[in-house]
């Protein structure tokens, strides 16, 4: 879907949206951007037989770590963790591993078939992003540092997902 500047709404009345224009455009083409890598980030997912979410997780799981954790990483409920953990450890590319400090605790860690994987995964899904390739990789840089000036993330700090 390509961003139309018809896609965000205009107040011809001169009333609060006319006055605040630039956010509303603003934040209109950050949705329209994100819509548009979430679809790529879901059709390079299938070609590996994965769910967006599922790839996320793979690509999010670095270091073994706990299930509650990676759930916030997510941002999404542990019971769906659990879902899609049971799925990829159903296809041999994780595994729960049992903290010797709190047996309560299990920590999820890839096995060497999901290494393998979320190498491949990673280098479709970051490899060909056409849509910031249509950025000069300076225009790339400057449009990471304002988005994170805009989340209020610090400049070296990684941000989850």
């Amino acid at each position: 879907m390509r961003y139309q500047a018809t896609c965000y709404p205009r107040d011809v009345n001169g009333g609060w949206l006319a006055q605040h224009q630039l956010e509303v455009e603003t934040a209109s083409l950050v949705f329209a951007l994100a819509r548009e890598m979430e679809a790529h980030n879901h059709a390079i997912a299938a070609e590996f037989g994965l769910t967006g979410p599922q790839a996320r997780l793979l690509v999010q799981l670095g270091d073994p770590v706990p299930m509650g954790q990676l759930a916030e990483r997510l941002d999404c409920d542990p019971s769906n963790v659990t879902g899609m953990v049971d799925r990829l450890q159903a296809r041999g590319l994780l595994e729960r591993r049992v903290d010797e400090a709190d047996r309560r605790v299990k920590h999820l860690a890839l096995t060497p078939a999901g290494r393998q994987l979320r190498s491949e995964l990673e280098a479709r899904l970051f490899a060909g992003r056409p849509l910031l390739a249509r950025l000069s990789r300076g225009d790339q840089r400057t449009l990471r540092d304002l988005l994170r000036r805009a989340v209020g993330s610090p400049g070296g700090e990684s941000l989850p997902g």
